[in-house]
């Protein structure tokens, strides 16, 4: 049976189609994905759901009754909830008063039953197998508790339809398991959820049914027991896809970056050295330290010990601005966090970091940013109307083309990418795939941390594996397939010499 049937929705935003008669159904206890590049339309087709955006055609029946006109408010009462990506918690409120908020009961006099609170907060907790105290501040928590407690507070008030919006961007391993498992008993007791995620491993693993979106349009609907990631790939993108492996081999120059028995928080005696024009990949568990090294070399987090050449010279000075003057740059994972400027234009966004760079120079010149970032643009291939649109108004894979012409802006030779493609739907991945083989053959020396097997396989000449802090294993190329790298991610053979 059928908890919603959406039918022939239709949206336009300034005379563009965004939407053209989507059909979408979800069954009563599935977990039901949701395909498509950025701007594919889920997330209109979602904000028409959850009442945020009006349809301008089109009929929304939950749970055998029509919705005539969505607001907020009433489908909050139905029992729709819409989990974002972006966490809505408090963090210097307790758990228990994030549950209850709005909700809270109170004695006659209007004072706040806290006492019943915290009780009716553990007890829920318990039964959904969350381990968060409720009187703890959410500040304290980690991610993935957080991501959980905002979950929990969907279901609290007895939500029969959630919408997961890349749950877990943020979560390690460990974390995920924990939260697949929760998902799929709360399925089995009859809730349904519609599920938003690029990552296909997560897809398999989890998901009964899929519907795929592309250019507003639905284009197949099915169950995920029955294709394969490719088969997907393909509906996602259309014709033009290919799955082909990307990898080119390169002629090396000399030595760009040396690190010699380098330790600092989450990290510990890492010595490696990185060629000119070599794609170097760290990879590891969530938690691993790869990440943490770049972001030390890049002069974000300290160094504890150990030393760091560029180009066979030291590295003069410690922090960002010294890694950037000596030719470093980095795009940090987490763009909405870490990159977006969401104040600023597209322009503006392009050429901030430069201008740390020249902070005597105070005036900038329009005229020459316009036409850096014009040439940026035929090379990265940003699909942008206009520069002095807002950033926010481009698709995630062209906002993260936007972040890396920030840094190609100021000059570097050697560019740092934590998670270069989180977020970003198939399509984008393949572009960003080739831009950073186009990068390394121009002579940049490229080190990209990433947890995913198969983009490492398209893009790395070498593989460098993590495990609780150490490079435990350097594989070439050829050695690089998702058995090997997971062997020595868990320790799970005999540590060898890097």
């Amino acid at each position: 049976m059928n908890i919603l049937e959406m039918r022939g929705i239709s949206k336009a935003f300034n005379g563009v189609e965004v939407l053209k008669n989507v059909d979408l159904t979800i069954e009563e206890g599935e977990i039901h994905t949701i395909l498509g590049e950025n701007g594919a339309g889920k997330s209109t087709l979602m904000n028409i759901l959850t009442g945020v955006v009006p349809m301008d055609r089109g009929r929304i029946i939950f749970r055998g009754q029509p919705i005539e006109r969505p607001t907020v408010p009433l489908t909050e009462k139905l029992g729709i909830a819409f989990v974002h990506q972006e966490l809505n918690l408090f963090p210097t409120m307790k758990v228990y008063e994030n549950l209850f908020l709005t909700k809270e009961p109170t004695h006659r006099l209007g004072a706040l039953k806290k006492r019943e609170m915290i009780a009716r907060s553990r007890a829920f907790l318990e039964a959904l197998g969350v381990e968060i105290d409720p009187n703890a501040l959410v500040s304290e928590l980690r991610m993935g508790q957080k991501q959980l407690l905002e979950i929990a507070k969907a279901l609290f008030f007895e939500a029969k339809l959630l919408i997961l919006d890349e749950p877990t961007t943020a979560l390690n391993n460990e974390e995920i398991d924990r939260l697949f498992a929760i998902l799929r008993r709360l399925r089995d007791g009859g809730t349904s959820f519609i599920f938003i995620s690029h990552k296909m491993p997560e897809i398999f693993a989890l998901s009964d049914r899929y519907t795929v979106l592309r250019n507003g349009a639905f284009i197949a609907q099915g169950r995920v027991a029955e294709t394969d990631a490719e088969a997907l790939a393909r509906l996602m993108v259309g014709p033009a896809y290919t799955g082909a492996d990307v990898y080119r081999r390169r002629t090396l120059g000399g030595e760009a970056l040396s690190l010699d028995r380098l330790s600092g928080p989450g990290f510990r005696d890492v010595s490696l050295t990185v060629r000119k024009g070599e794609i170097l990949a760290l990879t590891g568990l969530q938690g691993s330290g790869s990440s943490e090294l770049m972001q030390a070399v890049f002069g974000a987090l300290p160094v504890e010990r150990g030393s760091i050449s560029v180009g066979g010279k030291a590295l003069a000075g410690r922090g960002i601005h010294a890694a950037m003057k000596a030719g470093i740059a980095m795009l940090p994972a987490n763009r909405k966090e870490n990159s977006v400027v969401p104040d600023m234009t597209i322009l503006e966004n392009t050429y901030l970091s430069e201008h740390t760079l020249s902070a005597r120079r105070p005036h900038i010149s329009r005229r020459a940013e316009q036409k850096k970032f014009d040439a940026l643009k035929k090379t990265l291939n940003i699909k942008a109307e206009s520069s002095a649109n807002p950033v926010l108004s481009l698709s995630g894979g062209n906002q993260q083309k936007v972040f890396l012409a920030r840094w190609l802006n100021t000059g570097g030779d050697i560019l740092f990418l934590d998670n270069p493609t989180q977020g970003i739907d198939v399509g984008s991945k393949a572009e960003i795939y080739q831009l950073i083989l186009s990068l390394a053959e121009s002579g940049k020396t490229i080190l990209i941390n990433t947890l995913e097997i198969g983009e490492i396989q398209k893009v790395a000449d070498r593989c460098a594996v993590f495990y609780d802090g150490r490079l435990i294993k350097l594989l070439p190329h050829e050695a690089i397939d998702e058995h090997t790298v997971m062997m020595y991610s868990t320790n799970a053979v005999e540590t060898m010499e890097a």
